[in-house]
């Protein structure tokens, strides 16, 4: 089997305007070199991917969103917005379980793997977060609490799935795992994929997220089974998510 692109992931939060999307152009610029070795995504506020996918045509960017309904059809639920229409705004993936969205908006494992689902079903790559707090692994039941979440959290249908680690205890700090801590959780999500999909658990990327950083990323690309990041605030910069995308070693 061919190896797993790496994909360095960046997402937006609730951070951004308009006018910021030029950075669009800006990473495009700096990435385009490397763009068939390690993909790049960005994934803005809602209101801005279709102006984002706009910003993105014919480069080397690819454009998602944060989040979705759980509902794939249309439907009478305000405020809500359903994967198909993200596709239609030129989205090809969606970020779903993020840990702010697990925590903040108490959603289930069972809400995240029906997201994933209407993810696919509209063409587009789900990328399925986990992740343990910091009471969780101070109690030792981090492979407790990824099993579930991985076993609950992603659909039956594996084919192009992104599965992301993003440890809720460092989102959004300066604090990152150990590179043995990471390695370690890389390689049980890789058991249960495989437990569940078996061959086809090899072809599906497994990301880490959380306070990665231009200084950090290059070290934390080197831990066997990471196949790229998901990037918070440091991805709202060209100048700083390009550095965190040349970091891979695949783009060398």
């Amino acid at each position: 089997m061919a190896a797993r692109k790496p994909l360095i992931a960046g997402n937006w939060k609730m951070f951004g305007r308009g006018a910021d999307l030029g950075e669009i152009a800006a990473l495009a610029e700096r990435v385009g070199a490397v763009a068939d070795k390690v993909g790049a995504l960005i994934c803005p506020p809602t209101a801005y991917v279709q102006s984002a996918a706009w910003q993105a045509r014919g480069k080397p960017v690819a454009i998602g969103a944060q989040d979705c309904s759980a509902v794939g059809d249309d439907s009478a639920r305000t405020g809500e917005v359903s994967a198909a229409m993200l596709a239609d705004a030129g989205a090809t993936y969606v970020i779903v379980g993020h840990s702010e969205r697990r925590t903040q908006h108490g959603e289930t494992n069972d809400m995240v793997r029906r997201k994933a689902e209407a993810v696919l079903a509209a063409g587009m790559t789900p990328i399925v977060c986990v992740g343990e707090t910091r009471a969780e692994r101070d109690a030792g039941r981090v492979g407790e609490i990824i099993r579930a979440q991985v076993r609950d959290s992603v659909p039956l249908a594996a084919t192009g799935v992104v599965v992301a680690y993003e440890p809720v205890w460092c989102i959004g700090g300066d604090r990152t795992p150990s590179l043995s801590e990471i390695g370690e959780v890389h390689t049980l999500i890789r058991d249960v994929l495989t437990e569940r999909f078996g061959a086809q658990a090899s072809a599906m990327r497994i990301l880490y997220g959380g306070a990665v950083n231009p200084t950090n990323a290059g070290e934390i690309f080197t831990v066997d089974g990471v196949d790229g990041a998901l990037v918070g605030r440091a991805s709202l910069k060209a100048a700083d998510f390009s550095a965190i995308v040349l970091a891979h070693p695949a783009a060398s």
